[in-house]
């Protein structure tokens, strides 16, 4: 396995290896890998020649107060973990190299984006989009691998890749979970373990709306109530969002659920821990 620091060395290679006729894997991460992401490098090891991992935690989608600085890192636990899932390449660039002085160009997608996490961190998902976009160039990917806990995020990146004819093939794996529903996440690693037990309201919620859908319920209202009610529960709990969407547009539901179509979606303040959870219905 081979880590590339530099912008130019990553496009450079990863230019030769198409050149060479091999399929480029993509999975971009923000480090402090777990089995989640790992399952992602092994999508891509299976469709792919070649598998890029990148790692870079970036600033353009970290609003102000948010957790950039304290954002966990263990790039010595991260390049393990890529070598024995078979990643060929660790990418891992700089802030400065990512976003130097004076740099002033940005993607935004304006639809998808704009409610549940986007009305919460406006500017996340353009500094999603705009890294992306960037890691998309540099390593010159055949197929880009994205998680479905990220739901959101996946469709902005799908959209944006449509809409800029990229001939780039989003996968999307499912969502990993502990044993208890909690799925997972990098920032889980912040909770102590009476907030890592509430936190489970958001997959309990999840599991309540899905249980009513299951019996019958095609009230999107009626669903959104149910969703609401067990987040509350949760004595740290504060509740961002939770709402029955278009899996497609994640938009609000306005008319009765359709199974096949839509998506619970939740996301809650564990006291200062923001997480974030969603089942397909």
């Amino acid at each position: 396995m081979q880590t590339v620091r530099s912008v130019d060395e990553m496009q450079a290679a990863a230019l030769a290896f198409r050149g060479e006729g091999k399929t480029i894997g993509l999975v971009p991460t923000m480090g402090f890998l777990h089995e989640g992401h790992l399952r992602l490098i092994d999508m891509a090891r299976a469709d792919c020649d070649v598998v890029i991992v990148s790692i870079f935690v970036n600033p353009t989608q970290f609003g102000v107060g948010e957790d950039f600085d304290k954002y966990p890192r263990d790039l010595d636990k991260d390049l393990d973990l890529c070598e024995k899932r078979n990643a060929d390449i660790v990418f891992l660039p700089s802030i400065d190299d990512m976003f130097p002085a004076g740099y002033s160009t940005f993607v935004e997608e304006t639809q998808i984006a704009k409610g549940l996490c986007g009305l919460s961190r406006p500017l996340h998902f353009r500094g999603v989009t705009t890294v992306c976009l960037k890691l998309f160039a540099l390593c010159q990917p055949n197929v880009a691998v994205f998680g479905q806990k990220d739901a959101q995020q996946s469709k902005v990146i799908c959209q944006m890749v449509s809409n800029f004819h990229l001939p780039i093939e989003i996968k999307i794996g499912e969502t990993v979970r502990e044993t208890d529903g909690l799925a997972l996440s990098s920032r889980n690693v912040y909770l102590d373990e009476e907030q890592r037990s509430d936190a489970l309201s958001l997959h309990q919620a999840l599991q309540a709306g899905k249980n009513l859908v299951d019996e019958g319920t095609r009230n999107a209202d009626r669903v959104r109530a149910e969703l609401v009610h067990v987040l509350s529960k949760g004595r740290r709990v504060r509740v961002i969002y939770a709402d029955v969407v278009d899996r497609e547009t994640m938009e609000p539901l306005q008319s009765e659920i359709v199974p096949g179509s839509a998506l619970l979606v939740v996301a809650a303040w564990v006291d200062s821990v923001r997480l974030i959870d969603n089942h397909l219905l």
